[in-house]
């Protein structure tokens, strides 16, 4: 009883150290989510709808840039030896450049299909390939100082640089009047180099540890995570590249402002709350029944994420403009995306933390469900541009909860296939 007691207290004495970094860096990320809705009113819709093109373009390619890399260093970085540490971190980081390098260049080179295919002017494929490296140096920098548990230190760069965004943006509309996307795209990726610059305070780079074996390694660990973030960016990140095509540029930033800034603002409320709790607790539970009880909490959840993000919306929505009609149908289409989204991140995270089986059961509903979910919105945005795209991102994830539920009921069934691999670790030896 009396072990019980420590450990408890340990417990809540570690969450109590950790609830200051915590709020700091929720802090950070609301300041970063508002600095989006301040361009989205002050530049305008149709340069708003740049803004949210390249932006889109850059998370797609960014996945190709940091390879996982970023999660692969959360989990090995607490579990080496201190005198390890330093290889780790240079053997990611110098890879990681000359990726990013690399993918830049063939960008470049591959410019005239890559700009026929996704609509868009060279200009505009240069500015979202510099965005997608700036935002990986950020993920993988960040990644080597929670890994290295400079929680305090990771939280007030991340409040520091979004408070310098948020005053960039401020003074670019306030001051200079700018209604164009480019400042703010150049803002954006600034801000993100300072941060990985300022991170190297935090972390040891010594050219002479990195090691061919262990970028191997590292980059075979995260395959499976890339697999899925490369799936889930095309299911998740196309819909903008369609609109671009088929709709005016005002369009698509008043879709950003009904889809995207929604699912920013869960995604602040995930990752720096509840996933703090969430994850941990995950990894420890067994699986299938995790799974039933996804299973059961799902209509719940749908129903609550879909009530917060009408309401939500809703009031920022008053406070954007003319130029961000407000429609009660629209809103109501945005929240059914967005609650059936957060299910299907819910049956994500709960999949990949159960190891390389959980990634495979995932990757093969993402391969079954994808094709359909792409070609319902190539067919919708096409017939009905912006209606089009809110109908069809709360299709696209309808598609998937019901190929994933499907496959998690028959995996995870009591009795169910035993895992023959239930980590990474496992797979690589």
């Amino acid at each position: 009883m009396g072990a019980l007691t420590e450990r408890a207290a340990a417990l809540l004495a570690a969450h109590r150290w950790a609830a200051g970094p915590t709020l700091v860096s929720t802090v950070a990320s609301g300041t970063a989510a508002a600095t989006t809705l301040v361009i989205a009113r002050g530049a305008g819709a149709a340069a708003f709808g740049h803004f949210t093109v390249v932006l889109s373009i850059a998370l797609i390619v960014t996945v190709g840039m940091l390879m996982s890399l970023n999660l692969v260093m959360f989990q090995e970085l607490p579990r080496a030896e201190p005198g390890a540490r330093p290889a780790l971190v240079t053997t990611a980081l110098l890879s990681t450049l000359v990726l990013g390098a690399v993918v830049f260049a063939a960008g470049l080179l591959a410019a005239g299909p890559l700009t026929a295919a996704l609509g868009v002017d060279v200009r505009t494929l240069a500015f979202a390939l510099a965005l997608a490296l700036s935002m990986t140096l950020n993920q993988l920098t960040e990644s080597f100082l929670r890994g290295l548990k400079r929680f305090r230190l990771v939280a007030w760069l991340k409040l520091a640089v979004a408070v310098a965004y948020l005053g960039t943006a401020a003074f670019c509309l306030l001051a200079l009047d700018v209604r164009d996307a480019e400042p703010y795209l150049v803002a954006l990726i600034g801000t993100n180099l300072v941060f990985a610059a300022l991170s190297f305070a935090g972390f040891e780079v010594r050219p002479r540890l990195w090691s061919r074996a262990l970028a191997r390694s590292t980059y075979r660990h995260g395959a499976y995570v890339t697999a899925i973030g490369a799936l889930t960016a095309v299911a998740f990140g196309v819909d903008v590249i369609f609109l671009n095509h088929w709709a005016p540029p005002a369009d698509v930033g008043v879709y950003s402002v009904y889809n995207g800034f929604p699912k920013r603002l869960l995604g602040v409320v995930f990752t720096d709350g509840v996933g703090l709790v969430l994850l941990p607790t995950l990894a420890t539970l067994d699986k299938p029944a995790v799974m039933r009880r996804i299973a059961r909490l799902g209509p719940a959840v749908f129903g609550a994420t879909a009530v917060f993000s009408f309401a939500a919306s809703t009031v920022f929505f008053l406070l954007m403009g003319g130029e961000y009609p407000y429609s009660l149908g629209l809103m109501a289409l945005s929240a059914l995306g967005i609650g059936a989204h957060t299910v299907f991140n819910l049956y994500q995270v709960a999949l990949t933390m159960d190891g390389v089986r959980g990634a495979r059961v995932l990757i093969g509903c993402l391969l079954a469900g994808t094709p359909l979910a792409l070609g319902g919105q190539a067919a919708l945005i096409a017939w009905q541009g912006l209606t089009g795209g809110l109908v069809a991102f709360a299709l696209t994830n309808l598609i998937l909860v019901a190929v994933v539920v499907a496959a998690c009921a028959r995996l995870y069934r009591p009795g169910g296939p035993p895992a023959a691999v239930t980590g990474v670790r496992e797979a690589r030896r």
